[in-house]
Formats: structure tokens, C-alpha cells, sequence
């Protein structure tokens, strides 16, 4: 695997081997000896998939309050998003600060979020699944999220008009959470 440093402090763009041949392909997703090796000791206790029938599909900006707050490992096995992960994390370097990522189940990446950020997805494409692993159990009360379309992040995704839950379209702006930014 290959760990790359993203903009942000702590979040990793991980390239896995991949061995392909005539039969189809195989790679390691997650060895916590591997991940250990590069800083990552997440333990990991509950794995999600989730499935967006349509293109133009925004999940996000979720998160978790403390003591609640989840490290994810992502990545897309079907399709191909938009990924945003924001960086909520006020002692961190680069707190208010968000990268993005095109992942996909033809490039097979995967991103490692650590705790303390917001996370999400717009999708780029029909019937795109979704997998990832947290470090801590959901808890819905201390649930989370910031706009998705919030005009200090500036955040540039792919669609205008996207296909929202209502909970993700009625979410506060990050002023409103992090006041004064």
C-alpha cells in the first residue's frame, strides 16, 4: 500500500496493490499492521455500506460530537464520488480547512479520516456503493453535520442542485457551529 499525506493533518490517500489477471483482481483493503506502520491505530468496531441509486446524490458534511467522534477508512467499490473530508478538529493545524478526492471502484483508493472531521460524498455516478470503517460506534445523539453548500468552506462540488435527505438540507452553516471562525 501506498500512504499519501493529504492538505490536511492526519487524513491519508492510500493506493492499494492491486493483482489483476484474467480471472478478475485482489487487494488488501485494511492490515492494521500496514496501517500501524504509518501512524494509523485506529481499532475499528463497525463497517457500513451504503448505496446511492442516482447520479447527483450529496451525503454530508456528517459527524459525530464527542466523546462519539469516529476515524473512517472509505472507499467506493461501486461507481465513483466526490469525496470532501473537512477538518473540524480546533487544535489541529488545519482546523476550518477541507480536501476532496475522486474515489472510485475503478481506482480502488481509499481515504483514512481521523477523528474530529466532517465527512462527504456526492456521487458521480448511478448505483454507487459505498464502504467504510469507523473506530466507534454510531451514536444518533451525537450526530452532527454542516452544510453541504456553506459559503465559507466554498466547498466546489459537481452539482447545483443535488439530491439531498432532508436532514442534510436543513444542516447548520459552520459559523453557526464554530463561531468565530
Amino acid at each position: 500500500m501506498e500512504f499519501m499525506r493529504t492538505k490536511l493533518s492526519g487524513v491519508y490517500y492510500i493506493k492499494p496493490k492491486i493483482f489483476k489477471d484474467n480471472r478478475g483482481f485482489f487487494l488488501e483493503s485494511y492490515s492494521r499492521r500496514i496501517f500501524a506502520q504509518h501512524g494509523i491505530t485506529a481499532d475499528f468496531v463497525q463497517d457500513n455500506h451504503s448505496m446511492s441509486v442516482k447520479k447527483g446524490v450529496l451525503r454530508g458534511l456528517h459527524f459525530q460530537h464527542p466523546p462519539h467522534t469516529q476515524a473512517k477508512l472509505i472507499r467506493v467499490t461501486r461507481g465513483r464520488v466526490y469525496d470532501v473530508v473537512l477538518d473540524l478538529r480546533k487544535n489541529s493545524s488545519t482546523f476550518g480547512q477541507w480536501d476532496s478526492f475522486e474515489l472510485s471502484a475503478e481506482n480502488f483508493s481509499i481515504v483514512y479520516i481521523p477523528r474530529g472531521c466532517a465527512h462527504g460524498f456526492c456521487t458521480l455516478e448511478e448505483n454507487t456503493e459505498f464502504v467504510y470503517k469507523n473506530d466507534n460506534f454510531y451514536e444518533p445523539k451525537a450526530e452532527g453535520g454542516i452544510r453541504w453548500n456553506d459559503p465559507t468552506l466554498a466547498i466546489p462540488w459537481p452539482v447545483d442542485t443535488p439530491i439531498l435527505s432532508e436532514k442534510d438540507a436543513a444542516l447548520p452553516f459552520f459559523k453557526e457551529i464554530f463561531s468565530p471562525f
